[in-house]
């Protein structure tokens, strides 16, 4: 025992003559603590107060060049959302006076705050217009063009097109057709640019799955387009089954999602934001979050194909079935309204806002809903019924065809059966916010509706024939 003793008193563990050594003596040791005293500072964001030598070990570079970094102190969220409120206020305050002085002429203007409160009520309309809670009447101010010039037919596909799409700053148009092919279209020039359909390969990477069934031979036909908000993304669906997903910027297949069973029948963006909603001949509603590229749920409800499904800002979805209904699934609350017309099928809708929406059938009817109410709140029988030239349609509310009416046309009214005596309403759309809104349907022509809320009322505006 005592040998050991000496051994270790030899080797160092105690000091010579005896003295205890002390780990805080040792460099090696000193170095390794400093080490970690910098971590711990830097993770913490703690100032030091010691040495030059710990300072220079905690970020000399920062002690150094610290006026420089006070001289260049970048503004705090709080400075650049008063300096972006600045900006509006200003820009708004130019538009109040620019009314001013269109509507007095040469008059003075009113003091600040008069300025100010047309400002406020400006902002005020525009957030109500926003909400939905009114509604612009523009379709007394939309003018017919007094020659075909300013239309064009511009053929690109080679087979029917079955899709097209709008950017909310109107500048880019989406066509896709049952060829295969998308077209990106410049809306003031007319020109286009193609997207090109991503390799075998890069789809099976994204774990694609392989076309099955009768739609295999023609695998990539497109049925449904939607742009988001931002108009940064494009989302495709067809024959394949899949949601494909493009960078509109650089026309650029970004992923494909594969969770449908049947084909992809129609697709829609969530004003202001990038989630996406799914329709299938699989009878299934997708939710999806395209930024995130995730799956997000599955809205089941209708008994057969969903054909067409519409959403606004709310996370709220209006879809029609061939199941004959429309549905209303509040996405948050998981419950759902169901709305049945008379004996018909419907074929499209589309919200005018939040409470109110609009729907096509194919007994060539147009609907008017509201929220509260399970049957249509009105009804245009005959919204389509192609006459002779020369000769107008009068919107009475008859269910009949005048006699000299003709559908899709030279063919006579009386080879079809009584549910197919009036035009096909194929299509159904709504300027957002408006009172506008325009219909389609088989036999050619596109027809513009003033739609008068407070009167219940849907009145024929406009009439195009291609």
């Amino acid at each position: 025992m005592v040998s050991i003793l000496y051994i270790i008193e030899e080797v160092g563990v105690f000091g010579p003559k005896g003295n205890k050594f002390s780990i805080k003596n040792d460099t090696f040791f000193d170095t390794e603590s400093k080490k970690r005293r910098k971590i711990a500072y830097e993770d913490d964001d703690i100032d030091s107060g010691g040495s030059e030598e710990e300072a220079e070990i905690l970020g000399g570079s920062d002690a150094i060049g610290g006026e420089h970094d006070e001289d260049e102190i970048e503004d705090t969220p709080g400075e650049i959302r008063k300096r972006v409120a600045t900006e509006l206020l200003d820009k708004m305050r130019a538009i109040a006076r620019k009314e001013k002085e269109d509507k007095d002429g040469d008059e003075e203007m009113d003091e600040e705050e008069a300025g100010d409160s047309l400002v406020a009520k400006i902002l005020q309309q525009e957030q109500l217009e926003e909400s939905g809670r009114i509604r612009r009447v523009i379709a007394s101010s939309v003018k017919k063009p007094e020659t075909a010039d300013g239309f064009k037919v511009l053929v690109q596909h080679r087979q029917s097109v079955t899709a097209v799409a709008l950017s909310n700053d109107d500048l880019k148009g989406f066509s896709a057709s049952k060829d295969g092919t998308i077209l990106q279209w410049d809306v003031e020039s007319g020109k286009t640019e193609r997207y090109q359909w991503p390799s075998e390969d890069i789809l099976k990477s994204h774990r694609a799955k392989d076309p099955r069934g009768r739609f295999k031979k023609n695998s990539k036909s497109v049925l449904a387009l939607a742009v988001s908000s931002d108009g940064r993304y494009l989302e495709s669906g067809g024959l394949d089954r899949h949601v494909h997903l493009w960078d509109t910027r650089t026309r650029e297949h970004l992923q494909a999602f594969s969770c449908h069973q049947k084909p992809v029948s129609c697709l829609s963006f969530r004003q202001g934001t990038t989630d996406l909603f799914s329709g299938s001949f699989d009878r299934t509603i997708k939710y999806w979050n395209m930024e995130d590229r995730a799956y997000i749920d599955t809205i089941c409800g209708h008994e057969s194909e969903v054909l067409t499904l519409d959403c606004l800002s709310k996370e709220r979805v209006l879809t029609v079935g061939r199941d004959r209904c429309m549905m209303l699934f509040k996405v948050l609350d998981q419950s759902r309204l169901v709305f049945r017309p008379p004996p018909t099928s419907l074929e499209c809708c589309c919200f005018i806002n939040n409470d109110e929406f609009l729907s096509g059938s194919d007994d060539g009817s147009i609907q008017l809903w509201n929220v509260l109410r399970k049957k249509p709140v009105y009804v245009v029988k005959n919204a389509h019924a192609l006459l002779p030239a020369g000769q107008n349609v009068e919107q009475n509310g008859s269910e009949k065809i005048p006699d000299n009416g003709l559908e899709n046309g030279d063919r006579k009214i009386e080879c079809y059966n009584c549910s197919s005596s009036y035009s096909w309403d194929s299509s159904i759309s709504v300027c957002r916010g408006s009172d506008l809104a325009a219909s389609g349907a088989g036999n050619g022509c596109v027809r513009l509706w003033a739609v008068e809320t407070g009167k219940k009322d849907i009145r024929l505006y406009m009439t195009f024939h291609w």
